[in-house]
């Protein structure tokens, strides 16, 4: 897809190098996990973010490229990328960010793509301006809100900290759709309360699966038991599929269940390249009997 063609879904949010165990960069952030999830489940997706990644190696740029095949991409330029490591330490995630790339200026979007059918807000690094976001115009407006609840040393590498969530007004009345952790959950109780009594809320709890809110009614969705072997950007597979299915007017139990089965076989492999197609995802709700709209 060409930046002149208004997408299906947009993710706005830093594409991040994650640096893994064994000093490997990878890229991640939730608006590349999401953007293909989209393009997987076939829709025209696109991404637009902040950063450099030249400086991280070939083999990242070719990623990048290659995953541009996908999605249309939008790089506004900066000195560095947003750069993150993850350790998992008693059951709960340690991160540390190394570099960020800085606020992404929403005045770069392409004038059609404001009004894509589904906007994704998807920051990782308080890269999102709120005020500036208020002004989109999508059918349907899904947030995953970890970026602005997220602070650490400015200027500095460090580990990075939980803080509670807040919105402005003339944003949180907009939002359709919003995913968080069960980690993020208690700093955002009231954005949690807004959101749920008119739209749609999913507290993600790993392996113990999540609690949806639809319209004030609450109910759980199980998680899949599968072999770990990785489960970054589980989540953001899960909130793509949620917003996606639901702008499709699909009912919520349906891309409840649809969401959780995509994170499941997301998390049975590696980064991006393990983001499910729609058909996989159908096809194992199907092995499972499970593959009914109720």
């Amino acid at each position: 897809m060409r930046t002149q063609l208004t997408p299906d879904y947009l993710a706005i949010g830093h594409v991040t190098v994650d640096l893994y165990p064994d000093g490997r960069p990878v890229l991640g952030g939730t608006a590349l996990y999401a953007a293909l999830t989209a393009a997987r489940f076939g829709l025209s997706a696109a991404v637009l973010t902040r950063g450099n990644f030249e400086r991280y190696g070939p083999e990242v740029v070719e990623d990048l490229a290659r995953f541009a095949r996908e999605i249309a991409l939008i790089v506004q330029e900066a000195q560095s990328a947003t750069v993150f490591t993850n350790r998992t330490v008693a059951g709960r995630r340690e991160q540390t960010i190394h570099a960020w790339a800085g606020t992404i200026d929403l005045n770069g979007l392409p004038p059609h793509w404001r009004s894509s059918r589904v906007i994704h807000l998807a920051p990782v690094a308080q890269e999102i301006e709120p005020r500036q976001a208020s002004r989109l115009n999508p059918s349907y407006l899904g947030v995953t809100p970890q970026g602005w609840m997220r602070q650490w040393p400015r200027g500095h590498e460090g580990r990075v900290r939980l803080t509670q969530l807040r919105l402005p007004l003339e944003l949180l009345s907009r939002i359709d759709g919003m995913v968080l952790s069960s980690a993020e959950h208690t700093l955002a109780r009231d954005e949690i309360e807004a959101v749920g009594a008119r739209g749609l809320v999913a507290i993600t709890r790993g392996a113990d699966g999540a609690q949806i809110i639809d319209r004030g009614r609450s109910f759980e969705v199980p998680a899949y038991p599968v072999p770990v072997q990785n489960d970054l950007g589980a989540g953001d597979v899960f909130a793509a599929v949620l917003f996606l299915l639901r702008a499709e007017r699909e009912p919520v139990s349906f891309a409840a269940r649809m969401a959780s089965a995509a994170a499941a076989l997301r998390i049975q492999g590696l980064g991006p390249e393990a983001v499910p197609t729609r058909a996989e995802v159908e096809a194992f709700l199907e092995r499972r009997g499970e593959l009914r709209r109720s």
